[in-house]
């Protein structure tokens, strides 16, 4: 007989993933899948998405070598049409699979299911991968509707026969950046944020961070880039390439907005210790430079890269510093390939490849 007393969620009642052991993998840790939602809000790409898809279709190619990709659509018209658009990339559409779960945007890394492992302390008894259902409010309801997106989570732990978590708050995963080793990385400008939890505070959010990432330690860095409509999204300027290792941004031009936001960063960054004492090593990455379209200057970072199994995606900007990029980020991933795809017409939606998708973990 079971010691646990379960939810209809498949959960064990009134324990947290942390107390029972489950954690989220760093990105760069072995994938079973990437997940993405399937671009279609015109909204989101005014007067371009039509110019997205021979990239976005380019993008999964490139993910699809190396492990499954799940895609989220609204219905068998939009699954034929995203087909078609990756036949005529060449991407393996043997590795595809396609889901009709409709969803209001495409923004699958904040919106997609959060992941969590079983570690080797956790009982036996317990499923070795669990899904958390963070609440979503579209960057703190700037874009509605968004009732879709909010349950795609959920939709995908029923269709995966997994168990579900809901932590009641909202988070975004491209609000956090994991080490796999328990640490996460995010922005105060973000969790901290009135629109997001006005009723927690920077302790209580730490305690649901923990509670419901299996973390130790919470990392907090400040502001966010120009032009991120998502309030200071880590995953812009500082991500994990190993346990100790973070790239991040920096913007040595004075009369840039964005130089005091990113030094300040890095000077936070200088400060910190991970969780068995160590300090991190930082690898700086240039910005480009700035991207500005219809007179709004727009989030482009090099930072926005996705690490999937065998590649890592790095957005480019027709920009002097794209090569000076692709080299640095290639140093950090020697075992795996580096591509740098253009993303001056993505960008134009106010994220790029690592805020498209989102990995699920292979269980150990």
């Amino acid at each position: 007989m079971s010691s646990f007393k379960f939810s209809s969620e498949g959960v064990p009642a009134g324990k947290t993933p942390a107390e029972l052991g489950y954690f989220f993998p760093a990105e760069f840790s072995l994938h079973r899948s990437t997940w993405l939602s399937w671009p279609h809000k015109e909204a989101s790409w005014p007067g371009k998405i039509s110019t997205i898809f021979p990239v976005y279709a380019q993008f999964i190619k490139e993910v699809a070598a190396g492990e499954v990709v799940n895609i989220n659509v609204v219905d068998s018209a939009m699954e034929s049409s995203a087909r078609e658009c990756l036949i005529a990339a060449g991407a393996d559409v043997n590795k595809i699979v396609f889901h009709h779960h409709p969803t209001n945007d495409a923004w699958c890394r904040d919106h997609g299911p959060a992941f969590l492992l079983k570690s080797d302390a956790a009982s036996k008894e317990l499923p070795g991968k669990v899904v958390v259902d963070w609440g979503y409010n579209a960057w703190g309801g700037k874009y509605p509707p968004f009732d879709l997106d909010d349950v795609i989570p959920t939709s995908i732990a029923k269709k995966s026969g997994l168990p579900v978590f809901h932590p009641g708050i909202v988070m975004e995963g491209g609000s956090v950046d994991f080490n796999g080793t328990g640490t996460v990385l995010t922005t105060t400008a973000c969790l901290l944020n009135p629109n997001r939890n006005p009723h927690l505070n920077q302790a209580e959010i730490e305690w649901y961070l923990k509670s419901f990432y299996g973390v130790q330690q919470v990392l907090w860095l400040g502001d966010g880039i120009v032009g991120d409509d998502t309030d200071g999204h880590v995953d812009d300027i500082t991500r994990f390439v190993n346990e100790d290792t973070v790239l991040t941004v920096v913007e040595p031009d004075r009369n840039d907005a964005n130089h005091e936001p990113l030094d300040e960063n890095l000077k936070a960054l200088k400060k910190m210790k991970l969780v068995n004492g160590s300090a991190l090593n930082i690898v700086e990455l240039p910005m480009p430079s700035a991207v500005v379209y219809e007179g709004q200057r727009l989030p482009a970072s090099y930072a926005n890269f996705y690490i999937a199994n065998q590649c890592v995606v790095v957005p480019t900007f027709r920009d002097k510093n794209d090569d000076k990029a692709l080299r640095i980020i290639e140093g950090c991933f020697p075992s795996r390939k580096v591509v740098g795809l253009d993303s001056w017409d993505i960008i134009w939606g106010l994220g790029s490849f690592h805020c498209l998708s989102q990995q699920e973990p292979e269980v150990r």
